[in-house]
């Protein structure tokens, strides 16, 4: 087998069913589009008209003129415009909401408002083991708009699993990307939040110093949630993959210092379609079992090693988290179920996204591309037989991977094979969403914004892959 072949090879269902068509990077401010041109014409129009367009202002023509200045407004605009309300005709009755919602907003003017200037924003911030992530959205029709993200691997839990305690260096390295995290919070105007923290803040010594630490310095306040939150939560993030039909689905996340893995029982449930947010919420009902595993993609390489893994070394890897996925198996019969009915995998982590990427023959890594497509658990194990024949340098050189993940990719791969050995099944899905998209739609559903129709899919990149 040749490596760079087996990269090329499409999936055979190539993308995510369900997209938004939103895109992050065209609405990550809509408020500032189109404003300076059209405050800067309502000034040059004042000062043409001067005396005469006062004296026009009972006329016909003048009428036209109101409603012109009224439409390209700014806070000088709206207030000349005031006494040319009433000359409006029937036509433009249409935007007096518009033009007042404008006049209130208390920011730059806008060319094109619309309720989203109106709309809530929310944060989630995930901050785990290996990768610190932020989701800035507001709601929109179609579930919830991203706004704006952020993703920096810090490695918070780096040297935790041998010394117990947060390091020095990691907590500021950590420190650092929350700073960037809370100025994008106060300058997008987040109303409602929710920040997390994961596996390396519960097992560390000096979780509590550092989560004061940070909250001093940042003004973030993190809470630290236990394993079943965060199984809820991964459920919740990416429910909208839950294919119709199927009568089960084992969802996995494969985390830097933790895995936690969720047993949905679908059955019963066949013609629901998860398509609001309300519904990605609802999905947590199906929760048959979970099991949180003390193993993640930092932890594992810092016990095996991550730069030189041989066949041999990776087959320890797999080995030992095999010996800790058999109470899971044991006492809730998974493979079984797998095995009778139409269930597959779902796999919400950094090492999947990756895996997905490579074997898409992806120059660079695509969200649009990898989110929501199918693999052939074959090809994954393709995919993983050709990195553990790689080093380390060859590794770091795959674009999908780069040289902050090459040390940790081939944990990932013996964590997710120890998966599909003891849990046999062909179908493996891949989403690149997890437990920012689950905060976001727990916090939408406290405030009733439940859209009546829509995806509840979330537009535009998410940000980073955890794991």
């Amino acid at each position: 087998m040749t490596g760079p072949e087996i990269f090329k090879r499409p999936a055979e269902d190539g993308g995510a069913s369900e997209t938004t068509g939103e895109s992050a990077g065209k609405s990550a401010n809509p408020d500032r589009q189109g404003a300076g041109s059209s405050a800067g014409k309502s000034r040059k129009k004042r000062r043409h008209k001067g005396k005469s367009a006062r004296k026009a202002q009972k006329g016909a023509n003048g009428a036209r003129k109101a409603a012109g200045d009224g439409a390209e407004r700014g806070d000088k605009a709206g207030q000349a415009s005031k006494g040319r309300n009433s000359c409006r005709s029937a036509r433009n009755a249409g935007s007096a909401k518009k033009q007042h919602s404008a006049k209130n907003s208390g920011g730059e003017p806008s060319a094109k408002p619309s309720r989203r200037n109106e709309a809530p924003v929310y944060a989630a911030l995930d901050l785990g083991t290996n990768n610190c992530r932020l989701l800035v959205a507001r709601p929109s029709r179609r579930g919830f708009l991203v706004v704006d993200a952020f993703s920096r691997i810090i490695r918070l839990g780096e040297g935790v699993s041998k010394s117990g305690r947060l390091s020095e260096t990691a907590m500021q390295r950590t420190i650092d990307a929350l700073r960037v995290c809370a100025r994008k919070m106060q300058r997008r105007g987040v109303r409602r939040s929710r920040l997390i923290a994961t596996q390396a803040c519960r097992v560390a010594e000096n979780a509590d110093e550092f989560i004061d630490r940070a909250h001093n310095q940042t003004g973030l306040e993190i809470e630290i949630i236990n394993q079943e939150t965060e199984a809820r939560l991964a459920v919740s993030g990416c429910a909208s993959l839950l294919e119709a039909g199927s009568t089960g689905a084992l969802v996995f996340d494969i985390g830097g210092g933790s895995s936690e893995l969720i047993w949905l029982d679908l059955r019963g449930q066949n013609k629901l379609r998860r398509n609001t947010l309300k519904d990605r919420l609802a999905a947590q009902a199906s929760i048959s079992c979970w099991t949180s595993l003390p193993v993640g993609v930092v932890t594992i390489a810092e016990k095996y090693g991550g730069h030189d893994v041989t066949p041999d070394i990776f087959e320890e890897m797999v080995a030992y988290v095999m010996d800790l996925l058999a109470d899971f198996e044991r006492e809730n019969n998974i493979a079984e179920q797998l095995c009778s009915g139409n269930a597959y995998l779902l796999g919400t982590s950094g090492t999947v996204t990756t895996l997905a990427g490579i074997y898409l023959g992806l120059p660079y890594y695509d969200r649009n591309k990898v989110d929501g497509c199918w693999l052939k658990v074959e090809d994954v194990r393709d995919v993983s037989r050709v990195l553990v024949h790689m080093n380390y340098e060859k590794r770091a050189a795959q674009p999908c991977i780069g040289a902050e993940r090459a040390d940790l990719v081939l944990g990932g791969c013996a964590i997710l094979e120890a998966m599909m050995r003891m849990w046999p099944c062909h179908r493996l899905r891949v989403a690149d969403r997890g437990l920012r998209e689950g905060i976001l739609a727990t916090l939408m559903a406290e405030d009733n914004l439940f859209p009546p129709n829509g995806s509840g899919h979330s537009a535009g990149r998410s940000g980073g892959r955890r794991g």
